[in-house]
């Protein structure tokens, strides 16, 4: 450790990330040394707006904070080693970050591939702001590669934009095939990442130009911070994200860093638990008469699971599930749960659950990308799997 200089580009993989160190120790360490003024050995939270220069245009390197902020820039070189890329842009929200990667890698007149089930937040962002600004999108299964190299267009579309495991249906996608796909017609793969987290699944190693987070979910992981970022492994392209990034001015604030930045470093340990919770959920879902099905990438039944095995270390904590009641079950069961909160967002220690079709998906009623009313939705958290058993199952019996 002591040979680590602290002298890495901002927002840059650092030492630690060309070390050939394993994820736990990258998340804890990557970007965060001791404090050189004081020894800290937690990253300190630099709440500032500015900084003080010697003489004009003379600085220690930050100069103000929405340009960037040593707090930021820790977490910033943190999510970079995390995915394996070379540059990594922290944001006040995860449509913030998706806003701003769509603002860099298109424009009028410009065309994108969407999932045909992808997250409301997104389709909401493509139909009625990018929409507007001139820029078309295409919905398909990404599952689906025929489907996808006939919904591109030579010349137009810039950008296939991919979330694997999908939210809320858990549709898997092949990153190394989509990222040959968008190449071969001139086009940037961008892979939301939310849902498997850095430590189930790295898109930059297969192909992808450019990895997307709601780090208000896994990876700040304690439902008590918005963020967002992108990674990218292409130098160029992560300075253009940055100018956009500055420009557009979406960035965090020191404290949400910091929260993000924290819980990274037991991302890991985390999403373990998270894995081995969900897989008890699965089975008891799959027991019960009530439940029409499961929708989970780690089942063999699963269209997508073979391709969730070759790019994931494991399934992850998300499960939907249909009701054979329908959507006045899928109510019921919402309503009775004690340990699994009702409430939107996902990825916290805590078990959530929430009826997409009316909450985070509401926005797309009505169009191709609606979700069945019978559908609800899981984040399996980490507390002790036979409370969350007995939890679901008293909910499941009583729909």
């Amino acid at each position: 450790m002591s040979e680590h200089t602290g002298d890495e580009v901002h927002g840059g993989a650092d030492t630690w990330a060309a070390g050939g160190y394993g994820f736990e120790t990258l998340a804890i360490h990557a970007g965060q040394d001791p404090d050189p003024a004081t020894g800290a050995v937690v990253v300190p939270i630099y709440q500032t707006s500015t900084f003080a220069q010697s003489e004009v245009g003379r600085h220690q390197g930050y100069e103000y904070s929405r340009s960037g902020n040593p707090t930021r820039t820790a977490l910033e070189s943190c999510l970079a080693a995390l995915e394996g890329g070379r540059t990594g842009l922290a944001f006040a929200s995860g449509l913030a970050a998706e806003d701003c990667a769509l603002r860099t890698l298109t424009g009028p007149g410009g065309h994108v591939v969407i999932p045909d089930d992808a997250y409301g937040g997104t389709y909401r962002l493509f139909a009625r702001v990018l929409e507007r600004w001139g820029v078309e999108h295409t919905p398909v299964p990404l599952g689906d590669l025929e489907a996808v190299r006939a919904a591109v267009r030579p010349g137009q579309t810039s950008v296939i934009w991919c979330e694997t495991p999908t939210n809320p249906l858990l549709g898997i996608a092949d990153i190394a095939e989509l990222a040959t796909i968008a190449h071969a017609a001139g086009a940037r793969l961008v892979v939301d990442n939310t849902f498997a987290s850095p430590y189930l699944q790295q898109p930059l190693s297969l192909g992808a130009d450019v990895v997307v987070h709601s780090t208000t979910k896994y990876v700040g992981g304690h439902s008590d911070v918005v963020g967002g970022a992108l990674v990218t492994g292409d130098v160029a392209l992560g300075e253009e994200l940055a100018y956009h990034q500055n420009a557009m001015g979406g960035v965090p604030g020191a404290f949400d860093a910091w929260l993000v930045l924290r819980g990274a470093k037991t991302l890991g340990v985390r999403m373990d638990r998270h894995c081995a919770n969900a897989q008890r959920v699965v089975e008891l879902l799959q027991s019960s008469n009530k439940v029409a099905s499961v929708l989970y990438p780690g089942l063999a039944e699963h269209p997508g699971h073979q391709v969730a095995a070759k790019q994931m270390r494991d399934f992850g904590g998300m499960v939907s599930f249909r009701l054979t009641g329908g959507e006045a079950a899928a109510l019921e069961i919402c309503r009775r749960t004690r340990i699994f909160t009702l409430a939107e967002s996902l990825g916290g220690v805590e078990s959530l659950i929430e009826h997409p079709a009316r909450m985070t998906h509401a926005s797309v009623a009505g169009s191709s990308l609606e979700v069945p009313a019978d559908l609800v939705r899981l984040s399996v958290g980490i507390e002790t799997a036979e409370d969350l058993i007995e939890d679901l199952g008293q909910a499941l019996a009583a729909a």
